[in-house]
């Protein structure tokens, strides 16, 4: 099977980790305002995020992310908590990774990335341009790189976790 940078082949999964509804609200907004094909999830913390990984509960119906979109100051498990459990567990460890916050912290930004993080990027202040991060990392993530096919059954795929 040949596979394509997701744009090509289906409307692509995201998984959006933040606390912040005001924050969640702007990037479905961004989302829309680039007209890009995605289903946006959203959970608000990184509890969630593990159950929602894993189709554990309420999540177990859940379609496999093919990006995640990560905060890292949240209550009840942090992004570092997360990109932790998601790095050492084998059947989660494929998931593209991005980590959109505010913080600009030198060792915030070592931190993450020494954990594995496919990308850490900073929250633009305004709309206007967090609308357009928002649009480049799509277009990135969507159109230029192949990220694996949760179909395929490879061990670590998402349809074998339950």
């Amino acid at each position: 099977m040949k596979l394509e940078p997701l744009a090509r082949s289906r409307i692509a999964e995201i998984l959006l980790v933040e606390d912040n509804e005001d924050d969640v609200f702007l990037t479905r907004e961004a989302f829309d305002a680039a007209s890009l094909r995605v289903n946006l999830h959203h959970v608000d913390n990184g509890e969630k995020c593990l159950q929602y990984l894993r189709r554990q509960g309420v999540y177990a119906g859940a379609p496999a992310p093919d990006l995640i979109l990560l905060d890292m100051h949240m209550p009840v498990m942090d992004g570092y908590e997360v990109l932790a459990e998601i790095v050492k567990d084998e059947r989660l460890r494929h998931f593209p990774v991005v980590v959109l916050t505010t913080s600009y912290e030198a060792a915030d930004i070592r931190k993450m990335y020494d954990l594995r993080c496919n990308s850490y990027i900073t929250k633009p202040v305004d709309f206007e341009n967090f609308v357009k991060m928002i649009a480049q990392i799509a277009g990135y993530w969507l159109t230029v790189v192949v990220v694996p096919d949760h179909e395929l059954g490879t061990p670590g795929a998402p349809d074998r976790l339950a």
